[in-house]
């Protein structure tokens, strides 16, 4: 559905990784840019946050959620609520072929213009856009047979789907929350 995405999330025991790749991609053939950076910090750097869709939809949006953050002084489980009716309420926004991924220390959450809060039933890894199942799938191997650090695990994942995605490239970028 999301083409020249790849966004992977990690809430591990000691750290809480989110990491993107930098491409984007126009139709099925145009490397438009091979740098943007598809991840954020948000609340005063407490929440980590991911997004697969248009570029101005996801400033939109992360402006909407960051608004919402605020008034929900942080609390991340409220706000999460709170953001998918309004995303789901506004005619434009909820027409949007989008995916969000926030997360904090305690929560990791999926969300989506049809309504969705989806919280992994694993609670540790979650990944969305067009490498999403390549870089969850490393993810999921790599967690199960090494001894990876959150961030390296999160690094690893995707470039591995880098390799596999041509939606994919190689610059990623990761942001980390520690205890």
């Amino acid at each position: 559905m999301f083409k020249a995405t790849t966004i992977l999330a990690y809430k591990g025991k000691k750290k809480s990784v989110i990491g993107g790749d930098g491409q984007v991609t126009f139709a099925q053939s145009v490397i438009l840019k091979s740098n943007a950076t598809k991840i954020r910090k948000l609340y005063h750097g407490k929440i980590l946050s991911g997004f697969a869709g248009s570029t101005a939809d996801a400033f939109n949006l992360f402006d909407m959620f960051e608004r919402i953050l605020v008034d929900k002084k942080g609390d991340l489980y409220k706000s999460v609520v709170e953001f998918s009716k309004e995303w789901r309420r506004d005619k434009y926004l909820r027409r949007l072929e989008a995916m969000m991924l926030v997360m904090d220390r305690k929560h990791l959450f999926i969300l989506s213009g049809t309504g969705d809060v989806v919280e992994p039933e694993d609670g540790e890894l979650v990944s969305i856009g067009s490498g999403g199942n390549f870089a969850i799938s490393a993810a999921r191997a790599l967690k199960r047979h090494s001894d990876l650090d959150e961030e390296t695990l999160v690094r690893e994942s995707l470039q591995i789907a880098s390799e596999l995605c041509i939606y994919t490239n190689d610059n990623i970028k990761i942001h980390t929350l520690e205890d």
